[in-house]
């Protein structure tokens, strides 16, 4: 009995072995024969390849806090030349519109790990004495940067300085240039209020802005009045599209980068060819300041300067009625040239 148990178990332990060799013999073959074979669409050739990203922004992230102590000033020769921190010069220059909104655009634009900025207007391409000193001493008044970070300066008296767009062509021709505006008869109305209270600061007396804007003589707009001069957009742009084309600026809202900032600074991220990073995390409503603070991340907060923001005077109706007509049909132009439209009167 316990023979014939042997016996048969020996026998179902053949058939099983066979069967396994069998089934290894068969793949060896068939893995041969795919191997000999070219697939007709392989996986690989339908998914297309990973471009490597240009800007390692998750490493320009981590190294913020080191920039932040070059900036300062605590940073080491050394450690300037391990890290290869070079001053370029700008890669997109925010050339106004004075009281527009360049500084809150240039301190939000720094939230992008791959932005820096530079934290005084440098004023080299429209002042003749720092033009003259040349383009290495304009590189030296820029930031330390990484390679692949962005170099951003803003200068609002670019714009409506007639050298100033030759001069910039001439250093790179292909520079990205933003142009903040807001509407004209109120950015005219806080060009004023900047101008009186400097003056109050140094107790001296000032004219009305009625006065200043409307001729007494002609009872019309006065375009000799810097103010009102700097806010027809259209013909300032004008004498820069002499040497750069439309593509190679962009028009930001400065009276939607108040009240919603992010959509406007998503789109400069657009035109910059920036990966989006700034997001509604790094800018929160201050209720006591009245506008947007900044972010940068769990224990770094910034507001801009408590200048930002002033009180405009009350305005006699008629006269800002006036002025809204007359700067209607510059809109107009400023529109179709531009292709943005905004809700102005």
């Amino acid at each position: 009995m316990l023979f014939k148990q042997q016996a048969l178990l020996r026998q179902r332990l053949f058939v099983l072995g066979s069967l396994a060799i069998g089934s290894v013999l068969y793949l060896v073959a068939r893995v041969g024969r795919l191997d000999r074979l070219q697939p007709l669409c392989p996986i690989e050739s339908r998914l297309p390849s990973p471009e490597p990203e240009q800007i390692p922004l998750r490493t320009l992230s981590f190294k913020r806090g080191l920039l932040h102590e070059v900036h300062k000033g605590n940073a080491t020769k050394e450690q300037i030349h391990l890290h290869n921190l070079v001053q370029q010069l700008p890669q997109a220059i925010i050339i106004g519109v004075r009281k527009g909104g360049t500084r809150a655009l240039l301190e939000m634009l720094n939230l992008h790990p791959a932005v820096v900025k530079a934290s005084q207007e440098i004023h080299f391409f429209d002042n003749d004495q720092n033009y003259a000193r040349g383009i290495d001493w304009y590189r030296e008044k820029m930031p330390l940067s990484f390679p692949h970070q962005i170099t951003i300066e803003k200068s609002p008296a670019y714009f409506i300085t007639d050298e100033v767009p030759e001069r910039i062509f001439k250093m790179n021709s292909s520079i990205k240039l933003l142009i903040i505006v807001r509407e004209p008869t109120t950015r005219a109305v806080s060009d004023y209020t900047q101008v009186l209270e400097g003056k109050e600061r140094k107790n001296k007396t000032y004219h009305i802005f009625e006065k200043l804007a409307i001729d007494s003589n002609t009872c019309e707009v006065n375009t000799k009045y810097k103010a009102v001069r700097t806010s027809i957009y259209t013909k300032h742009l004008e004498r820069w599209l002499k040497y750069f084309p439309v593509g190679q600026f962009h028009i930001v809202d400065g009276d939607r980068l108040i009240t919603d900032p992010l959509p406007e600074l998503q789109l400069v991220e657009h035109f910059l060819n920036l990966p989006s990073r700034i997001s509604q995390y790094n800018l929160y409503f201050n209720a006591t300041r009245g506008f947007y603070c900044l972010r940068f991340n769990i224990v770094f907060n910034k507001c801009l300067a408590g200048s930002k923001g002033r009180i405009h005077p009350e305005v006699d109706p008629a006269v800002v009625i006036k002025l809204q007509k007359f700067f209607h049909p510059f809109n107009q132009k400023f529109y179709q040239i531009t292709g943005r439209t905004f809700n102005w009167p």
